[in-house]
């Protein structure tokens, strides 16, 4: 083994590779959960490889295994990258402050009506000294996690799979059947309303738009005609010009309401397509706030639906 690494490899980027592609079991889900290029992420890895002069991974098989070297190196890597993330926790607690320094991440749907309720709350009773926060998708979150870019993440993707983090639920929502005000056919049965109109739904590059994808070959339901977008804010802005119909949940249909959109909303016609609102930390790193987050979120997000779409909003959420 070459007890000397070149000066220009980083060792610690290069075991977060290494490890994402360990995780992830490709190499290019890999680059692309640590926001890199597939040919970087590669080249990180070969960086480790030639500093301990080993082959930590089996190319020849897919998915991706590791050898005996990458099982042993998999175990330590963990180990360095979680202490390197403690030790930056650490210093970035210290002050006058148990919290000084807050990252989170979450999700764009709901993003501008919990970022100031939660901002407040940081500052008012965790004395939280500076806070950043970043909107996006579940995808998004996985990343900021797993690289410890975020301290908290409010989800729709509660991480079952990742070890050493604390869940607290925010809610569940069934998604709701969302027509063009105009619309003045049948509501109970989609085979009908595509008939009529085409489907405006999520894309399937996110979480929600793979659901419902899904939900749809379960229903065995075909769609002859369909428009994809990946901001809830793109979507229920067709829906409202009459451009086709949507499933959406009530926190993805916050926006469009405010913004006073035309939507017409009903329960959906077939059953079992909801999902759920996590607030996800690492485990006591946090103290209670991880909880304040979940209950001060639930009470912003239930009281913006019962303003914006009433009953029916309501009554497809569950606390």
């Amino acid at each position: 083994m070459s007890n000397r690494i070149s000066t220009d490899t980083n060792l610690i980027k290069a075991m977060e590779v290494f490890v994402a592609v360990v995780e992830t079991r490709q190499m290019t889900a890999a680059a692309r959960l640590l926001g890199m290029t597939q040919p970087a992420a590669s080249q990180h890895l070969a960086n480790l490889e030639r500093a301990y002069d080993t082959q930590l991974i089996d190319r020849s098989t897919r998915p991706i295994k590791t050898t005996q070297a990458g099982a042993l190196m998999y175990r330590h890597a963990t180990r360095i990258l979680n202490s390197v993330a403690d030790l930056a926790t650490d210093l970035r607690h210290q002050g006058p402050h148990p919290i000084s320094v807050l990252r989170v991440g979450m999700l764009a749907s709901i993003a501008t009506t919990i970022t100031v309720p939660l901002v407040k709350l940081a500052k008012d009773k965790f004395g939280v000294q500076d806070i950043s926060l970043r909107a996006g998708q579940s995808g998004d979150h996985e990343g900021l996690l797993r690289t410890k870019k975020a301290d908290i993440v409010i989800s729709s993707n509660p991480f079952y799979d990742m070890d050493g983090l604390e869940r607290h639920p925010v809610l569940s929502e069934s998604f709701l059947l969302v027509l063009p005000a105009s619309y003045d056919g049948p509501t109970d049965s989609l085979e009908e309303i595509l008939t009529r109109l085409p489907l405006v739904r999520f894309a399937d590059t996110t979480s929600v738009g793979r659901q419902i994808e899904q939900h749809l070959r379960r229903l065995k339901l075909p769609v002859p005609r369909l428009i994809q977008a990946d901001r809830s804010s793109m979507v229920t802005a067709c829906v409202a010009q009459g451009l086709g119909f949507t499933f959406l949940t009530p926190t993805l249909l916050i926006d469009g309401f405010v913004e006073q959109m035309p939507m017409n909303i009903r329960p959906l016609p077939v059953a079992g397509l909801s999902r759920k609102i996590t607030v996800v930390a690492r485990t006591k790193e946090l103290g209670a706030l991880p909880n304040e987050f979940a209950s001060a979120t639930r009470n912003t997000l239930t009281k913006q639906i019962e303003a914006q779409m009433g009953a029916t909003g309501l009554r497809a959420v569950e606390v």
